[in-house]
């Protein structure tokens, strides 16, 4: 009998399958009429599900009312799952890439208008996600012996891999694994992913834990190397107070903010992000977070894009520096990203027309 699997049979057998995995007993008609919205009597339901099984979507074990799911019904599920996955992810990078490109111009502007407001250096860090939670993960073959890794964490930041393989995967055995994955990580913390855990998921994967094993890997070392970038601007600002014109000290800052090395330290460190949430911090001298900015005052600030997402402003200038300014240039900056960022509002920026004497 040909028949079609239009949207009613579509929504019971999914009801059939969400609540077998979910109990792993045999689901009747009469689970199935109290759990779905479409208002269908038992009768209506035992009729499509006759059809179901008919078409070899769902099975009768031994002489139960009820019925489960057969493999041909799990392949349908999983591939409207990765379908359904693909096309938002697809659409999540096309949105990713141009909000990137428009925060890098953004920040770049930031870091500009702070050194020319204020006449002392800038430092403004690019957003990072303190928690680094699985949203999404996917293997796509690319060629013989190349798959793509996709990542895509609940920030919504997408990251690509490749992985080389010698295993001959099928097109089944790499929804299974994409399966496999997901429903280990989805929504786990990579920090959370324990060596028990990698374990019990590359027994699972069998014959393909090598792959799994260099999956892992890549995750791992993905979240270990995701750093902030920093910007800067008005380096050469240090250069019109004589206090910090000592040749050594001067190379110091100078190749500080040059190399970056030492900022990238500032910029991730998470604990501090967190503990100067919309607030200012001022230190000074030796207080500095920054070795080479010990003779100098360093004012910080946060700004949040979305939460657990989070971005830092920084202002460097002597210890005489125009305090009152900086803390108000700095809120004003900070409170002006926030809004940007939530609200997608063009707030207007620190201009440069308050240009210190």
């Amino acid at each position: 009998m040909d028949m079609e699997l239009n949207t009613r049979k579509k929504k019971i057998l999914e009801m059939i399958i969400r609540t077998y995995m979910e109990t792993g007993e045999p689901v009747g008609s009469r689970t199935v009429s109290k759990m779905t919205d479409m208002n269908l009597s038992s009768a209506t339901i035992r009729n499509e599900m006759s059809d179901l099984e008919e078409m070899g979507y769902i099975i009768q074990p031994h002489t139960s009312a009820g019925r489960i799911p057969s493999d041909k019904a799990y392949r349908m599920y999983v591939d409207s799952i990765l379908n359904d996955k693909d096309k938002e992810v697809s659409d999540m990078q096309e949105l990713l890439i141009d909000k990137a490109d428009k925060i890098d111009l953004l920040l770049k502007q930031v870091a500009k208008l702070l050194a020319q407001n204020t006449n002392y250096t800038s430092m403004v860090t690019k957003p990072r996600a303190l928690s680094r939670k699985i949203k999404f993960i996917q293997l796509t073959k690319m060629s013989e012996g190349q798959l793509l890794l996709l990542i895509v964490t609940q920030a919504n930041n997408v990251t690509n891999k490749f992985i080389t393989t010698d295993d001959g995967l099928s097109d089944e055995d790499l929804a299974q694994l994409n399966f496999l994955l997901n429903t280990a990580l989805g929504g786990m913390d990579v920090s959370e992913i324990s060596i028990a855990l990698a374990s019990k998921i590359k027994d699972q994967a069998g014959e393909y834990d090598a792959l799994v094993s260099d999956v892992l890997d890549a995750i791992a070392k993905e979240f270990q190397d995701d750093e902030s970038e920093v910007y800067t601007s008005g380096a050469t600002n240090i250069l019109k107070y004589p206090e910090l014109m000592d040749k050594e000290k001067m190379e110091g800052l100078l190749s500080t903010f040059e190399e970056k090395q030492m900022l990238d330290v500032w910029a991730n460190d998470d604990d501090a992000v967190q503990d100067t949430e919309h607030s200012i911090k001022v230190y000074i001298g030796d207080e500095s977070p920054i070795e080479s900015m010990r003779d100098c005052s360093v004012v910080t600030a946060t700004y949040k894009i979305e939460e657990g997402v989070y971005g830092k402003i920084g202002i460097v200038g002597p210890k005489r520096m125009d305090y009152e300014k900086v803390v108000g240039t700095l809120e004003n900056c900070m409170h002006q990203l926030d809004d940007i960022f939530k609200n997608g509002n063009k707030a207007a920026l620190p201009d440069n027309n308050n240009e210190k004497e």
